[in-house]
């Protein structure tokens, strides 16, 4: 798990620093290492799904929340070898099927094929619960 975390993280810093939003560093900033190197205790209490193939760890979600405040699904990523042949979708479906309503996430505007998804699922718009520059915050009744 984290090898997928810190794959995911690290691709989003990157992304991050060539659309402007973040500065490029070396190394995670401090609240992303500590899911890296402590996962067990950063993802407390939420639950992580984690797709394999083969044995290998190709897939990863995180679904927070309550059934009384509704559910936020952060973390969905998949690792580019995986992609293209529906374990996205299925461990998305999972999620979802784990997740009470509503169900927030929040991606970031540059990537396309997944608002696109997203999208598809029936997510709509919401109103932005977080103020970083460029990021889509979306919502699932």
């Amino acid at each position: 798990m984290s090898s997928l975390l810190d794959a995911y993280l690290r691709q989003t810093e990157t992304e991050k620093a060539e659309h402007g939003v973040a500065p490029r560093a070396a190394d995670l900033p401090e609240r992303y290492a500590r899911e890296v190197d402590r996962p067990a205790e950063a993802l407390a209490g939420m639950r992580v799904l984690v797709a394999s193939v083969d044995g290998e760890d190709c897939g990863i979600a995180v679904v927070s929340g309550s059934p009384a405040r509704g559910s936020e699904i952060k973390r969905f990523w998949t690792t580019p070898p995986a992609r293209g042949h529906g374990l996205g979708s299925a461990l998305l479906a999972e999620a979802l099927g784990q997740a009470a309503r509503p169900v927030r996430l929040s991606v970031w505007e540059w990537r396309d094929p997944a608002i696109r998804m997203y999208r598809r699922l029936g997510f709509a718009t919401a109103e932005r619960w977080d103020d970083r520059e460029r990021l889509v915050c979306l919502e699932l009744d």
